[in-house]
């Protein structure tokens, strides 16, 4: 939950009407929503040490890089598919 609930917030964000205004729209907008990201990121994290008794904080962490990796995992296999063939 907090990698996906902020970067789908981005990912809303990104896609607002004041984004495709100009370059330097597009620009600010893109870091504010980063920031955005990074901010809920933090208070995800922050929430589940408050509602988790015994938080194996270590393994959240682990948790949270897995997760983030996987976007790139996605990347790499997206580029290894083969065409479909045309008869």
């Amino acid at each position: 939950m907090a990698v996906v609930l902020p970067a789908a917030l981005f990912a809303r964000g990104l896609m607002g009407r004041f984004a495709s205004m100009s370059i330097g729209n597009a620009v600010t907008g893109f870091f504010l929503w980063e920031l955005v990201k990074i901010v809920m990121t933090v208070a995800v994290m922050l929430m589940a040490h408050r509602w988790v008794s015994g938080l194996n904080w270590p393994a959240m962490l682990v948790g949270l890089v897995l997760t983030m990796k996987v976007y790139w995992l996605a990347l790499l296999f997206k580029g290894q598919r083969k065409p479909a063939e045309s008869n």
